[in-house]
C-alpha cells in the first residue's frame, strides 16, 4: 500500500466518519466533549476531565491516575439558501444535501504519583466540513460541493509549579484532506451535472502546538486560558476539469495548494460559590484572516478557456477574525450526578466580498443542556444542542476564482442564507 493510501486509510479509521459542516465560526468544530458542550463550551477555566487536552492542557494536573475518555458528536444540519428576488429562480428554497454526520473524539491522561506532572494524548477533529448543493441554485459558478477532513493527534504535558497554578503544552500533528468543486457555466437542465466543471482534491500533514494556563487564586474563582497555534498545510493532489463547450474533455492534472489554518485563543473565568455550583464565561477568538489569498499550482497543460483564466488559478477568501462568546452553568448533585446548561454566540467569519456557499457562514446562536454521572470507575455525559442562524443576506459577492468570474454571472452567491441544527453528544470515561 503506497504512502498516500496509508494516510487516507489512517485518517478514515481514526475519524470514523467524514468531517461535518461547521457548527461554529468558519468551519471550526468546538464541540469535543459532552460535558463541555452541555455547558456551552465554557470549559477553559474548569478543564477537569481528559478533554482538557483540547480545551486547556493545563487542566490535566487536576486528574489523578489514568483516565480514558471518548465520545461521538452526532449532528443534523439544515443550512438554506433563498435566491434574490431578481433571479430567475426567485421564490425557491435550496438546502444542503448532506444533513447527517458524526465525528468521534478520544482522550487519555496519566498523572504521576510522586511528581506534579501529567501527560495526555488526544485524537479529535478541530475543523471539518462536508456540503453539497443542488446544481440549479444559481451560484453553481461559485461553488457546488466541498469537504474537509481535519484530524489532530495531540500529545500534551502539564505541570503544577505552584499550588493553584498549572501550565500545559502540547504538539498538534494534523492530517488534512480537502476537495471543492464549482461549475463553469450556469446550470442547464438538458446537460449532465458534470458538464463544465472544475474540481481540486488534495491532502497533507501539518504541525502546530497548544498552550494552557489554569490559576485558582481562591477556592471560588478559577481563571483559564489556552492558545492553539496556526498550522500551514501543503495540499498535494490533483485538479480535474471539463469544458465540452470549448472542446475540452474530462482532464486531470497534478496540483497543489497551501492553506494556513488559523490560530485561536480562549480566556475564561469560572465562579464556584459552593461545591454544588460552577458558572463560567469564556471569550474565544479565531484569526480567520489567515484565509486570505492562495494559488492552485498545476502541472501540465491547463486548457480551460475564458478571460482571466491562467495556468495557476488564484483563490480569494478574504475571511476575517471572529469571536465566540460562551457561558454555562453546572449543578452538582449527590452520588456523582450533575446537570448543565449553556449558550454560545458565534460570529460570522466570511465577508460578502468573496462569500462562499461551501461555508454558508453567518451569526449563529447555540443553546445546550446536558446530564451526566461521575463514578469511581466510570463516567458518562449526554448533551443536546440546538443551533439557529438568523437570515443573512449577501449582496455584491464575487466568485473566489477567475474560473467563475469569467462566466458572465458577476454576483453568483448573492441571496439570503439561514441555518438550523440539532446535535447530540455522548461521552464515556474510565478511571484506572
Amino acid at each position: 500500500m503506497n504512502q498516500n493510501k496509508q494516510s487516507r486509510l489512517f485518517a478514515t479509521v481514526l475519524a470514523a466518519a467524514a468531517a461535518i459542516n461547521a457548527s461554529a465560526s468558519g468551519f471550526r468544530l468546538a464541540d469535543q466533549d459532552a460535558f463541555a458542550t452541555g455547558r456551552g463550551e465554557a470549559f477553559v477555566a474548569t478543564a477537569d476531565n481528559p478533554s482538557a487536552i483540547y480545551y486547556n492542557p493545563a487542566g490535566l494536573t487536576q486528574l489523578s491516575g489514568n483516565n480514558l475518555r471518548g465520545g461521538i458528536y452526532g449532528i443534523y444540519l439544515d443550512p438554506g439558501y433563498h435566491p434574490p428576488s431578481t433571479a430567475a429562480n426567485a421564490g425557491q428554497t435550496y438546502y444542503d444535501q448532506n444533513n447527517l454526520a458524526a465525528v468521534p473524539q478520544f482522550f487519555y491522561s496519566s498523572t504521576l504519583k510522586n511528581l506534579p506532572v501529567s501527560f495526555g494524548l488526544g485524537v479529535y477533529a478541530p475543523f471539518g466540513g462536508n456540503i453539497s448543493w443542488p446544481q440549479d441554485t444559481g451560484f453553481r459558478t461559485a461553488a457546488t460541493d466541498g469537504s474537509l477532513t481535519y484530524l489532530t493527534i495531540n500529545p500534551a504535558v502539564a505541570v503544577k509549579p505552584l499550588p493553584g497554578l498549572s501550565l500545559g503544552a502540547g504538539l498538534m500533528v494534523n492530517y488534512v484532506d480537502m476537495d471543492f468543486e464549482q461549475g463553469l457555466r450556469i446550470y442547464q437542465f438538458s446537460l449532465p451535472p458534470n458538464f463544465n466543471f472544475y474540481k481540486f482534491t488534495g491532502d497533507g500533514w501539518s504541525f502546530g502546538y497548544n498552550l494552557g494556563l489554569l490559576w485558582q487564586p481562591i477556592r471560588q474563582i478559577s481563571l483559564g486560558a489556552t492558545f492553539r497555534s496556526s498550522a500551514r498545510v501543503n495540499l498535494d493532489g490533483h485538479s480535474e476539469f471539463a469544458q465540452p463547450s470549448a472542446g475540452i474533455s474530462d482532464t486531470s492534472l497534478p496540483a497543489q495548494m497551501a492553506l494556513v489554518f488559523p490560530w485561536d485563543v480562549v480566556g475564561g473565568l469560572s465562579y464556584r460559590p459552593t461545591t454544588n455550583w460552577n458558572a463560567e464565561f469564556d471569550a474565544d477568538y479565531t484569526d480567520w484572516s489567515s484565509f486570505g489569498t492562495t494559488t492552485i499550482y498545476q502541472e501540465g497543460n491547463f486548457t480551460l478557456a475564458g478571460p482571466g483564466v491562467t495556468q495557476n488559478p488564484q483563490v480569494n477568501f478574504d475571511w476575517q477574525g471572529s469571536w465566540m462568546f460562551e457561558c454555562g452553568v453546572t449543578r452538582y448533585f449527590p452520588r456523582g450526578w450533575h446537570a448543565s446548561a449553556g449558550y454560545v454566540f458565534s460570529e460570522n467569519s466570511v465577508p460578502n466580498a468573496y462569500y462562499t456557499p461551501l461555508a454558508a457562514d453567518l451569526d449563529r446562536h447555540f443553546i445546550s443542556a446536558g446530564v451526566g454521572h461521575r463514578g469511581k470507575r466510570f463516567d458518562f455525559d449526554l448533551a443536546c444542542q440546538f443551533g439557529y442562524g438568523p437570515s443573512h443576506t449577501v449582496t455584491d459577492s464575487s466568485p473566489p476564482t477567475k474560473l467563475g468570474q469569467s462566466q458572465g454571472n458577476p454576483h453568483p452567491a448573492d441571496g439570503t442564507y439561514d441555518f438550523i441544527s440539532g446535535a447530540v453528544l455522548v461521552t464515556v470515561g474510565l478511571h484506572f
